[in-house]
């Protein structure tokens, strides 16, 4: 498989554009526990176009009852983004601080045991710190949000490297 390039305005450009709105292609997982790994994973694939139809281990979104555990929880989406083996979507690092550009998702944990959001990064200005690192997110819905108005215990950086096609 070959290492294709993300497009990152793509995903910057549908994370403004449903920010406070909901895609009607996609469902709304607020009262089942929150949506913000479903809008993640819906900026993720503007910009990358490309699913994982893997049974259990993919990431894909068909309908409410069809979607791979990654496309909605937040763990299991990380899970998929930093996978070793090579398979069709994108890919992603754990990486820096100083690694994150827009159209990276950042994960966070309130308690320091759970990871329980999924922000999609938006804009980085420098110098880089949390007040710097904007983000738009469901389930708290935001754009142009700081990181640093998070209260969190625990955070971490996802830099997506490029889709795999």
């Amino acid at each position: 498989m070959i290492l294709r390039p993300y497009d990152r305005s793509a995903a910057v450009s549908y994370a403004h554009a449903w920010a406070y709105g909901r895609n009607p292609r996609f469902y709304d997982y607020e009262s089942l526990g929150g949506d913000c790994t479903n809008f993640a994973s819906q900026c993720i694939f503007a910009g990358s176009l490309v699913m994982d139809y893997t049974p259990d281990f993919g990431w894909y979104y068909i309908d409410p009852n069809r979607k791979a555990p990654a496309w909605t929880g937040v763990v299991y989406l990380y899970n998929y983004l930093t996978r070793a083996r090579s398979a069709p979507g994108p890919a992603a690092y754990e990486a820096r601080l100083g690694d994150v550009e827009p159209g990276d998702v950042v994960q966070l944990s309130y308690d320091g045991a759970r990871w329980a959001h999924t922000p999609v990064v938006v804009s980085v200005d420098e110098p880089r710190g949390l007040d710097s690192i904007l983000v738009a997110a469901h389930s708290y819905d935001a754009d142009y949000r700081p990181l640093s108005s998070y209260e969190f215990t625990r955070i971490r950086y996802l830099h997506i490297t490029g889709v795999y096609k």
